[in-house]
This record gives structure tokens, C-alpha cells and sequence, in this order.
């Protein structure tokens, strides 16, 4: 019996020759990964543990991305425990203030990820890395403490769904509306651990930005994981970002998907995941007048310079409406520095909107953007549950760079065709 991409880098990292799904299997790990808010739950369990060292100083990442700057005692306290870990572990990719950027931003762009690479990590967006033709999941804090103290994890091998991808994206249409489509068509448990497999000649013609988006958002569907065949762009980009030699792993043949499902990107249009659920998923002729109060650009799944340049061609020479705050968050300061560059930054500044350093902080009702009662947000973040971004009686609508961009401008959900021919 053929397998699946997911499958065969999870049989190699388990020394066996074949596994299917179901199977349970103790995988050798490649990278784990940590944040502000998960690793001092994992330190915890580690110490309980009784390890005393971690399994490999190289393969330990932990970045302090939520709550960073500190917004309080308690944060400056989670950070302090996992410095001062960091620091006797002599861990080599710890980030902090000035050299961090958002976790699933920062791994690809410091080459801490290659294809064929097994990664856990204590965030749900792990799976983030599967752009790279990488296995990427999220496991619970205790997961991540097993895995600093031994390298290794146990996993249910997934089953799989495969995504053939045909044609190409209009303009104004990205990644985000690909992958809000698709959770629209399957809903947030239609993928439920199963492995989401990217593949056909669609594809290659989204760029990575546009990959990493859809990875990232796997979860929301209830995968396992999500997973790109590698092809030149990949390997073009691993090569750019200094990352290790790549493992390239093709679905056999004859492997078994419980589902094919064939998506046409040219005929996808901008959508808009209403509240309270990423599966609420409409396009324009289906959306009305909704005013806003605010819209936040960043994001791990849409904080790159490839999302800022979108947003700052529609903000240019433009205002953002005298309603609506609007807050500019790159994911890394490399991000930060290269839309600094190329004159990003000002267009923002200039059109009204807030430039944050790279935060999860609004993401999830932290801080650096909360909403009040009754209160809505456009936002390129990846949930909208209830209470996600502040009060639970706020709503917040999921939306592409160029989407929030133009509702920025509107002061209502808007398209971006609607403001660029205004």
C-alpha cells in the first residue's frame, strides 16, 4: 500500500519502512517549539520529568512572541523562566525582545526549517511549516517537555486529504481566500487529524507567502497537519533562507486519500470568514453594509512582506476612515526593516494606521489592539471564536491583506476592487 507525504516522513523519522494511518509510532523530532505562554508550562514538566538536559542545544527554539515587550508582571515573569531555562540549557535558538519575530514567521525565515524535517511545537499553528514540505504539528505543553528530554514523540498516523490545486489567482486574491474557501467548503472538523496534501499544477503558482498562509491555517479545518509537495519555489527558498539539505518526500501513486477534493483558483474571490467560526465563510455579492471599528494586518498567517506590500498599495494616497484604528503588525524585524526600505511603513504611518514591532498580541485578545462590546474587527489573523479578540460580545471577521486594506479605507467590510476603481 502506497503512502502519503505525511506518512513517509513520519515512517522515516520512526525507522521503518512503512506506516499507515492509524498506526502509533515514536518519531525522532527535528524541532521543538515553544513561545512565552507554552514554555513555561513545558519547563514545569520537564523539571518534573527529572531531565536534566535536553535532548540536542540546536533543536530546542523558543520565542517570546505573545506578550512581548512584556505587557505586565505575569508576562515578564513567563518570559524571565524561559530566559533563565535558555540560558542554563545553553539553548542556541532562544528570541527575545529585539531579536524576535512571530514564531511562525521567524522559523522559516532563519532556515530553522527544511523539507522533510518531523517539527512539534506548543502552538497550534505549527503547522505552519508544511509550506516547506515539512511535517508541522501542535502538541500540548507536556508533549513539548517529552520532547525536549528525549527527541522524540509519539504519534497516531494521520489519514490524508488531497488538495489538487488547478489554475491560477486573480489579482487582489491570495492565500487567505484560498484557504478560508476551502475551510468553507469542509468546515472546522472536515479535516479532523487528517493530513491536508497541497498538490496539482495550481500549486506552483502560489508563492510561498501565499503556502505559508494555507499551512497555517490547516488547523482551522482540524488537520493534523497541512503539507505542500516541494518544488523550485521551495527549494529556491530554503536555499535563500540558509536552511539545512532538504528531504524530499512524494505521495506514491498509489497512496490513499479518504477524500480528493479539486479547487480551481481562478475561481476563487475574496472572502470574508464571518463570526464565530472560520467555516462562516461569504463572499462579497453575499455581504452587506458592515461598518467596522478596527482592522489589524499581521499575523503569523499574514504578517510578511509579500501581505504588507498588498495592504500598502491599496493604503497608498489614501486615509484610513476617521472611525476605524487600524494597526500595521510585521511578523519579524527583518520584515519590519524591509517594509522600512521600501517606503511601507510611511504609506501606513501616513494613511492613518499604527505600526506595531512583531506581536501575537491582538491575535488573541492579548493586548496592542483588544476589542470592546459590541465592537467589530477586520482582521488577517487566522480565528474568530468568541471572546478571541477581547470582549465577548465583540466579533471579529477573518479577511486577506487586501481586504482588511481596503475596509481600512471604507470603514466597512469592502472589497478590494471597490476602493482601487473608487
Amino acid at each position: 500500500m502506497g503512502m502519503t507525504m505525511t506518512q513517509k516522513i513520519l515512517a522515516a523519522h520512526a525507522g521503518v519502512r512503512q506506516v499507515q494511518a492509524g498506526e502509533l509510532i515514536l518519531a525522532s523530532l527535528d524541532r521543538v517549539l515553544g513561545n512565552d505562554i507554552t514554555s513555561p508550562v513545558a519547563i514545569r514538566a520537564f523539571e518534573k520529568l527529572g531531565a536534566a538536559k535536553v535532548f540536542d542545544t540546536d533543536k530546542i527554539t523558543m520565542v517570546m512572541d505573545h506578550f512581548v515587550p512584556n505587557k505586565d508582571i505575569k508576562a515578564a515573569e513567563q518570559c524571565k523562566m524561559c530566559r533563565d531555562f535558555c540560558t542554563q540549557q545553553q539553548i542556541t535558538h532562544f528570541y527575545d525582545a529585539g531579536r524576535m519575530g512571530i514564531e511562525h514567521a521567524l522559523l522559516p525565515e532563519q532556515g530553522l526549517v527544511t523539507a522533510g524535517d518531523a517539527v512539534i511545537g506548543a502552538d497550534s499553528h505549527t503547522c505552519t511549516y508544511g509550506a516547506l514540505g515539512a511535517f508541522s504539528t501542535g502538541v500540548g505543553s507536556t508533549d513539548m517537555a517529552c520532547g525536549m528530554a528525549i527527541g522524540k514523540a509519539w504519534f497516531k498516523v494521520p489519514s490524508a486529504i488531497r488538495i489538487n490545486l488547478t489554475g491560477r489567482l486573480n489579482r487582489f486574491v491570495s492565500g487567505k481566500d484560498v484557504i478560508l474557501h476551502i475551510i468553507g467548503k469542509l468546515g472546522v472538523d472536515g479535516a479532523l487529524y487528517r493530513s491536508m496534501e497541497f498538490t496539482g499544477a495550481g500549486m506552483h503558482t502560489l508563492s510561498m507567502s501565499d503556502r505559508l498562509c494555507i499551512a497555517n491555517m490547516a488547523i482551522e479545518a482540524g488537520a493534523k497537519n497541512g503539507i505542500f509537495e516541494v518544488d523550485d519555489i521551495t527549494l529556491t527558498y530554503l536555499r535563500e533562507h540558509g536552511a539545512a539539505e532538504p528531504r524530499i518526500y512524494q505521495a506514491d501513486s498509489d497512496a490513499v486519500y479518504e477524500e480528493t477534493l479539486s479547487i480551481d483558483l481562478s475561481a476563487i474571490k475574496p472572502t470574508v470568514a464571518f463570526p464565530h467560526l472560520p467555516e462562516n465563510t461569504k463572499t462579497f455579492d453575499e455581504i452587506g453594509e458592515i461598518p467596522v471599528d478596527q482592522v489589524v494586518i499581521g499575523s503569523c498567517t499574514n504578517g510578511r512582506l509579500e501581505d504588507l506590500e498588498i495592504a500598502a498599495e491599496i493604503l497608498k494616497g489614501r486615509t484610513c476612515a476617521k472611525n476605524v484604528r487600524v494597526i500595521v503588525i510585521p511578523a519579524t524585524q527583518q520584515i519590519y526593516l524591509d517594509a522600512m526600505e521600501k517606503g511601507l511603513l510611511r504609506i501606513f504611518v501616513e494613511s492613518g494606521a499604527v505600526v506595531s514591532t512583531p506581536t501575537c498580541g491582538p491575535c488573541l485578545g492579548g493586548y496592542m489592539g483588544i476589542l470592546a462590546a459590541g465592537e467589530r474587527a477586520v482582521t488577517t489573523t487566522n480565528r474568530n471564536f468568541v471572546g478571541r479578540m477581547g470582549h465577548p460580545e465583540s466579533e471579529v471577521y477573518l479577511a486577506s491583506p487586501a481586504v482588511a486594506a481596503a475596509s481600512a479605507v471604507t470603514g466597512r467590510i469592502s472589497s478590494p476592487e471597490e476602493v482601487m476603481n473608487a
